[in-house]
């Protein structure tokens, strides 16, 4: 066998845990935080340094050059060897996405500088996740946004990130009518795009265990926060001729086991909003669009409440593809906005690295 790579900050995480020597340190770190290596399953594909920025200051560059350090001086943590031997020992059959042992390249945003130049757009949720995603890829295309987020400190830290770009940040209640009325006056009477990709997840109960204050909230902000903010951005884009909405869906509006009742409930109604309004208002100019996101990198937590709930989605979960990051999303989201998306109306774009196709 010819010799392994040195271990860098842009190998991948799973180049470091099958590393004979990387692994073990990995493995050892993780443990040290009562964690296993399957917490990483999701971003396996990413590299190492990547989870400077999506561990939110847990895991930084120092730590990073550590382990490099480290796995370059062959310094495998004492039994740590050991316990990563039957993985050689009793080799099984490679699951379906190690059967290709060449690393797939990593997918870097591309800019496409003047796609937003001269457009308005609010997003909401722009604190953070796809949100804030999608609220930076704009700004960084030459558009102004109209940043809405629930957390004043997330909307600061945004804003200062993208010091000299056209944002104006707001925080905002979506279900709110009065702060509603705000977002619009904010955006400072052009509105050419909405993003709405603010939004919570349930508790994973299925109906028969489902309270109605898990039902209530839910819907409150993922359907009638959509709805209003639709409804309110809607009769200035008609006396424009003009406009693009894109609404966040999930895989949850596509299937009906990716979350609990009350969250596929309204990611299913989310869906009816954005087929009528793409309907009603195409030949009037608008178009409105969702995007079904599948595993994302953010900052939404799932939570089970109820056993049967846990047991039926973790059981469906056994064909999750990667988990990706919000810039994947956003790069869907801004297509969809864009008028890349010139031609493309009422659609729910699965931007979900191929769960729907299972």
């Amino acid at each position: 066998m010819s010799p392994s790579k040195p271990l860098t900050g842009d190998s991948s995480i799973k180049t470091w845990l099958e590393d004979p020597v990387g692994g073990p340190i990995i493995r050892d770190l993780l443990s040290q935080a009562g964690q296993d290596p399957d917490v990483l399953r999701p971003v396996h594909r990413l590299a190492l340094k990547r989870l400077i920025k999506l561990s939110k200051g847990s895991f930084s560059q120092e730590m990073v050059d550590q382990l490099v350090a480290r796995a370059a001086a062959g310094d495998v943590p004492a039994g740590a060897a050991a316990a990563s031997a039957p993985e050689a020992a009793a080799p099984e059959a490679p699951a379906a996405d190690e059967v290709d042992a060449v690393e797939r390249p990593e997918w870097v945003e591309r800019i496409d500088q003047g796609r937003f130049t001269g457009k308005t757009v609010i997003v909401t949720g722009a604190g953070s996740g796809i949100g804030r995603a999608t609220a930076s890829r704009i700004v960084r295309e030459g558009g102004k946004v109209v940043a809405v987020d629930v957390s004043q400190e997330r909307l600061d830290d945004f804003s200062a990130e993208h010091d000299g770009a056209e944002v104006v940040t707001l925080v905002a209640d979506i279900t709110d009518d009065a702060k509603i009325a705000e977002i619009i006056a904010a955006a400072g009477g052009r509105i050419d795009g909405l993003a709405n990709i603010a939004g919570i997840m349930d508790d994973m109960t299925p109906i028969g265990e489902l309270t109605d204050a898990v039902w209530e909230r839910v819907m409150r902000v993922n359907v009638d926060g959509t709805m209003k903010l639709m409804r309110a951005v809607v009769p200035g884009m008609l006396a424009q001729g003009y406009g693009s909405i894109v609404n966040t869906a999930s895989e949850a509006a596509l299937r009906g086991s990716a979350a609990g009742v009350a969250y596929t409930a309204s990611k299913h109604a989310v869906v009816g909003l954005t087929k009528s309004t793409a309907f009603m208002y195409g030949p009037s100019g608008l178009r409105v669009n969702a995007v079904a996101p599948g595993p994302t990198i953010t900052n939404i937590e799932a939570t089970f409440a109820s056993p049967l709930g846990a047991q039926r989605v973790r059981q469906a979960m056994a064909v999750l593809p990667d988990a990706a990051e919000a810039e994947a999303l956003a790069a869907s989201i801004t297509f969809l906005l864009s008028d890349d998306g010139v031609n493309i109306n009422g659609v729910v774009l699965a931007s979900d690295g191929g769960w729907s196709a299972a």
